[in-house]
């Protein structure tokens, strides 16, 4: 990249190289956002890129004044946990939750801001405990139809739709790949439309994120049934694939996480985080 400039702009090539280098921080592009390098050429770890679900208020959304950033509560307490390790973390919006754990597999974002444990997922990524938020799975229907929900296998036979590469816990995950059927959409909202429009007979998704994309995009006729499908976790994790996923760094992460969860800041950053998303302001 460096040497393809270097000739449109008419300049020797040795000569702008040793000026790049000679400066103290470069940027280099990877697919979607910066990385910070050193210069001599290794990763600068002081400034992390993490990213997340960009379908998942109160926890993520894409900031309306800049699409390639999120907001909400998870990507203000990784940024607290940031400054308390004594890193920047940048929260950008790298698409859809399939193409960030892609990102997350082949190390082109170093964390990300909210996740599930899995099993598939430890092969690529690293978890810090303890959680930071618990979540409920919930059964979405129209509100003129009752399936009546108790228990897994009350959804046998039925058409489901939730959103692609999501989990809902390990033990439901396998449960659903050999008894059920549910497909994939992009995105919670198509999702919920089909759903409102009579393509699908439920949705299965987490009872937050559910409330607020439907106020938002003003869905109406369906319902959630109490009965949770799964409760789970919402943890920070490390690609495998970072260069600065380092035991010095993790610790680091780790300890503040801890501390942060200690004195339970998310309580704050989620109720500010549900008015700033009703009030669609950044």
């Amino acid at each position: 990249m460096v040497m393809q400039w270097a000739n449109r702009a008419g300049c020797i090539a040795t000569v702008c190289v040793a000026a790049v280098l000679a400066a103290r921080v470069v940027y280099a592009h990877d697919a979607s956002r910066h990385f910070t390098i050193d210069a001599d050429g290794e990763r600068n770890c002081t400034r992390l890129l993490a990213s997340g679900n960009p379908d998942y208020p109160p926890y993520l959304w894409p900031a309306e004044s800049d699409r390639n950033h999120l907001i909400g509560a998870a990507a203000d307490f990784l940024k607290r946990v940031g400054e308390a390790a004594g890193v920047e973390i940048e929260v950008v919006n790298t698409g859809s939750w399939g193409r960030v754990q892609q990102n997350m597999r082949d190390g082109s974002i170093d964390m990300i801001a909210g996740a599930f444990l899995t099993i598939p997922r430890l092969q690529y990524m690293d978890y810090f405990f303890p959680a930071f938020q618990g979540t409920r799975t919930v059964i979405w229907t129209r509100d003129n139809v009752d399936i009546n929900y108790r228990q897994w296998p009350d959804l046998r036979g039925l058409e489901g739709l939730t959103v692609i590469n999501n989990s809902f816990g390990q033990e439901f995950d396998a449960y659903a790949k050999g008894n059920l059927t549910i497909r994939e959409v992009p995105s919670l909202e198509q999702g919920l439309h089909m759903l409102e429009r009579n393509r699908a007979e439920y949705v299965i998704y987490e009872e937050f994120p559910g409330k607020a994309i439907a106020a938002r995009a003003n869905i109406k006729g369906i319902r959630s049934y109490d009965v949770p499908v799964s409760t789970e976790n919402l943890y920070l994790a490390m690609s495998h694939k970072s260069p600065c996923n380092t035991g010095a760094l993790r610790g680091r992460i780790a300890q503040a996480l801890f501390k942060l969860v200690s004195e339970d800041v998310m309580s704050d950053m989620l109720e500010a985080s549900i008015a700033r998303w009703g009030n669609r302001t950044n």
